[in-house]
């Protein structure tokens, strides 16, 4: 059994902490792990298990593949989306990859943003559904209904659901809440987990059958697909003449061999802050509180510090989250509509939407301290070993300074060591690179100074991590 991860979502209805370049699968908001981490190491116990295929965007690609070696997994196999064309074609071309090997190889595709606390009925499920897949059926996790939730789909099952794997009579969109009630009443509907088991050959038959040009699309990407490092990087212009579906309208509402495993086991999407407060462990007064917080006469509500002290007074049911460079209020009932706070950050192309002040990229990371008209003040941390790529800038020069660690530079002709309370200068126009030789994390201090300093004035020559031109 091959787990298929699919870590594609941006995560936007838990902004500020969820953004475009790195979205809630990334971070960890339950524990120390992270949702994607969290995803595979609930797998742990279950038998026969091979390595991943994660399927993620290229903006994600570093924080994958760090976050897998992190968990001594090295021999997964990541695809790189060049655009997003839905679940439908990524599952489909993770099918493919799988059959190369086995055709016959269960799949076992899960969202890697999702929560289950009862890892032994999660393991139950599988074990259930394996037995169906293998004979050929489509299996889909149905979670069973605690509320009349409006914010995700129903599957009807074809037999009781409390009965281990039933025949799926239909898929229904998210309900109003009068339709919702009726479902939970009925004992006949169950949530839509987004989480499916089938054999590889199966899943590509029934598509092929349903979407010969999203098949036909999507064996072109992946056979002019090319190795770059620990990725598998697709044809761009293959992989964006497929038509983009869900694999729910592509292949499960049109297949008669649709099954769903009933699953009672702590799930949540962990779809929006609400939904985070739920998942969470609340303390007496129901609140959820992480960082340096001080509350008082506050109830039912999730509260989130990441760089400051933050008060609440007098308050309840709400929602605060600040992080280095944004604080969102919002009434817990209401938190979803975040949302449209992430599109009129879009619509102002204010940076925001998309990254957090600290920037990480494959060598370490970045956090802007400070910016001006013509400068900009930035902490860089590069990890022992790790390199910047061999770059130019048009529009800027660049001072840095040391402040531990060993930085070797390479400056135009000359290549020189740095050390810690010693600094150096980049002219504008002149190829340079950075690098840390030593054992331990180097740090320093870059002050840009230039008529543009955006990210985009960077032009590479060489780069370890495929990004030069």
């Amino acid at each position: 059994m091959i787990p298929v991860i699919l870590s594609g979502g941006s995560g936007t209805r838990l902004w500020p902490m969820s953004r475009k370049q790195k979205p809630k699968q990334f971070i960890p908001l339950l524990n120390e792990y992270t949702m994607f981490e969290n995803t595979i190491l609930r797998l742990n116990g279950v038998t026969n298990l091979q390595p991943p295929i994660v399927v993620c965007n290229e903006d994600h690609r570093f924080m994958v593949a760090e976050q897998l070696h992190g968990l001594d997994i090295h021999d997964g196999s990541i695809l790189l989306e060049p655009v997003g064309r839905n679940t439908a074609p990524a599952i489909a071309l993770a099918a493919m990859l799988a059959a190369r090997t086995n055709p016959e190889e269960l799949l076992l595709v899960l969202p890697a943003d999702h929560q289950i606390h009862d890892e032994k009925a999660f393991h139950a499920a599988i074990e259930l559904a394996s037995k169906s897949a293998i004979e050929g059926n489509l299996l889909t996790f149905g979670i069973q209904p605690t509320s009349p939730h409006t914010g995700y789909g129903y599957i009807k099952a074809g037999g009781n659901t409390d009965s281990d794997v039933s025949h799926v009579d239909q898929f229904v969109e998210k309900p109003d809440l009068k339709t919702a009630e009726e479902y939970l009443n009925s004992g006949s509907y169950l949530w839509n987990s987004g989480m499916f088991m089938f054999r590889a050959d199966r899943y590509l038959e029934e598509l092929q059958s349903s979407n010969p040009e999203m098949i036909n699309a999507c064996q072109e990407a992946l056979d002019k697909s090319e190795h770059d490092l620990d990725f598998i990087r697709l044809d761009k212009d293959s992989f964006e003449a497929s038509p983009s579906d869900s694999i729910d309208y592509a292949v499960m509402e049109k297949t008669d061999k649709a099954h769903v495993v009933a699953l009672d086991a702590g799930w949540s999407d962990v779809g929006s802050w609400s939904s985070l407060w739920e998942a969470c462990e609340q303390d007496e007064n129901s609140n959820v509180l992480h960082g340096d917080i001080i509350t008082h006469d506050t109830t039912d509500s999730y509260i989130h510090a990441e760089s400051r002290l933050v008060s609440v007074v007098g308050l309840e049911h709400i929602v605060v989250v600040e992080t280095d460079d944004a604080v969102m209020v919002a009434s817990k009932d209401k938190a979803q509509n975040v949302k449209a706070i992430v599109d009129e950050l879009k619509d102002e192309q204010r940076s925001e939407m998309d990254n957090h002040r600290k920037v990480y990229r494959p060598w370490g990371y970045y956090d802007s301290l400070d910016v001006g008209e013509r400068f900009q003040v930035k902490r860089i941390v590069v990890k022992p070993g790790e390199k910047l790529s061999v770059q130019m800038h048009h529009h800027r020069a660049e001072h840095w300074i040391v402040v531990s660690g060993t930085a070797s530079v390479t400056r135009g002709e000359e290549t020189f060591l740095v050390s810690e309370n010693e600094s150096t200068f980049i002219p504008i126009g002149t190829v340079h690179a950075l690098e840390n030789p030593g054992t331990i994390p180097l740090e320093m201090i870059e002050v840009q100074s230039g008529s543009y300093l955006g990210e985009d004035d960077i032009v590479r020559f060489e780069d370890r991590y495929g990004r030069s031109e």
